[in-house]
């Protein structure tokens, strides 16, 4: 256990394979989660496995008036909140030419990835201002710095949580609070198969393509790294790849 374990922390995206991998590392360092998700039969599943350690919280991150409640819906106990992680984020119709895609898919990409992840942020960090205390990690991508063609929705998403969180980090520099950036590259998720809407063999072409691909682990990992930190470190970003990719 590190001097952290005992903390809240609140995350988003809690149901799907990468947020179900960032539950179990933060329950076996000794952190409490909120888990916040959409899928509301994926959370409680997750929830009836995790014990008295976490509490779960039915939310889509796009739905403003839901966001702006999630402060009180957190039980007292689990308060206050020392750690958000905003791991929601989707792909669904994705890697599509631009003109060739739905201007809805597009907007509902950047409505949960970008906007949400904005909300959630505002809705928790005045506490954190308040007390002067807290840690805040975007999970973003390496779209948000390399150009992917066919994803110009999920990059400018991604590129705009980039530049979200250095700014925030700046906006913060004269408190306690630190920022961190993780930028994942290709990782054996669902965000895949949701992006061609539940077709497995698009999604096995895919992954097929590559040599490799991350484990929702490794990422997992390298976010309670920079957690367990000492109070005056502050991990700015984290680049992660499997080792066939540059």
């Amino acid at each position: 256990m590190t001097e952290q374990s005992g903390q809240t922390v609140v995350l988003t995206g809690a149901a799907g394979g990468m947020g179900r991998a960032i539950t179990s590392a933060l329950l076996e360092s000794g952190r409490r989660v909120v888990l916040v998700d959409r899928d509301a039969k994926a959370l409680q599943e997750l929830a009836a496995t995790a014990g008295s350690s976490v509490v779960p919280i039915e939310l889509d991150v796009s739905d403003a008036q839901a966001v702006d409640r999630l402060p009180d819906a957190i039980p007292e106990h689990f308060k206050p909140v020392d750690v958000l992680i905003n791991n929601a984020g989707h792909d669904i119709g994705g890697r599509t030419r631009f003109d060739l895609g739905s201007a809805d898919d597009w907007t509902n990409i950047i409505q949960t990835n970008l906007i949400g992840l904005m909300r959630i942020t505002r809705a928790l960090l005045p506490d954190m201002i308040r007390r002067n205390v807290g840690h805040i990690v975007n999970i973003s991508s390496i779209n948000a710095v390399r150009i992917v063609p066919d994803m110009a929705a999920y990059s400018t998403s991604k590129a705009g949580v980039h530049m979200f969180t250095q700014t925030l980090r700046g906006e913060l520099a004269d408190t306690a609070i630190r920022v961190t950036e993780l930028q994942p590259g290709l990782t054996r998720t669902n965000i895949i198969l949701t992006r061609y809407r539940g077709d497995r063999q698009k999604e096995k072409d895919y992954f097929d393509q590559f040599k490799m691909a991350l484990d929702p682990a490794d990422i997992a990992r390298s976010i309670v790294f920079a957690l367990d930190q000492p109070a005056h470190v502050q991990i700015a970003e984290m680049m992660i790849l499997p080792v066939n990719r540059y």
